[in-house]
């Protein structure tokens, strides 16, 4: 545990060190703000956050693959990955480890939208249950975005590839699964497109409905992913 901790805190902080991390976290407050003062805060509107979870949702899809990039890829350019795999640390540690800080980025990123339900509250009755699944919503699909992007950096040296394998990862996904598309497709690929659908869970959470097969969906993948991190990073043992 105490090197688990040790090589997340290093992570966190390399987030902070440079200015990708307090970019990323300066452009999301200010578009998500945007939004909150526009359309949230808009005369007749409900008293509902569902146009800031359906930005952040969207939003997520090119931050996640910048906070992820590089992850193990930085690691591998700059040669410092063979005395991490030297170390007395197994890989999975070197790799939850470095998965758990970009989740903590993620989470830190997300504490200062805390301040929007707070203005609703002070101005409004808002259903409080929406809010909470939706953060929920955002939380597992920042994990699974971040899986994504830890699969790809630890294939690659290139960061840059990494960011764009994750991107466009997720934008096919993203865009293949809607329901337009999902419902044209022959049987049984519409059941499966339907069923790995992101928006299609994602809504759910917005309208305060917190379903276990979506969270299982989330938190399954994700692992699952982790999972194959772990063993991109072995494989370079094997070489």
């Amino acid at each position: 545990m105490t090197q688990l901790l040790a090589i997340s805190r290093r992570e966190l902080a390399a987030y902070f060190r440079t200015p990708v991390g307090w970019v990323v976290i300066a452009l999301y407050l200010a578009l998500s703000s945007v939004v909150f003062a526009f359309l949230v805060l808009a005369p007749a509107e409900p008293a509902s956050l569902r146009p800031f979870f359906g930005l952040s949702g969207w939003l997520l899809m090119f931050i996640a693959p910048a906070v992820s990039m590089r992850l193990i890829s930085d690691e591998i350019r700059t040669g410092t990955i063979e005395s991490l795999m030297t170390a007395p640390v197994s890989d999975w540690l070197i790799m939850i480890g470095k998965y758990g800080a970009a989740v903590a980025f993620l989470a830190i990123m997300l504490l200062p939208t805390l301040a929007y339900p707070a203005t609703l509250e002070a101005l409004a009755n808002p259903d409080f249950g929406p809010v909470l699944a939706g953060y929920l919503g955002l939380a597992l699909a920042g994990m699974l975005y971040l899986s994504i992007g830890a699969l790809f950096s630890a294939l690659t040296a290139s960061q840059t590839l990494a960011f764009l394998g994750t991107l466009f990862t997720l934008l096919l996904v993203r865009l293949t699964t809607t329901e337009a598309i999902a419902q044209r497709a022959p049987e049984p690929l519409s059941s499966a497109l339907f069923a790995i659908s992101i928006d299609q869970r994602l809504s759910g959470f917005a309208r305060g409905v917190i379903s276990t097969g979506d969270v299982a969906f989330f938190a399954c993948v994700s692992i699952w992913l982790v999972v194959l991190s772990v063993i991109a990073l072995q494989s370079r043992r094997w070489r």
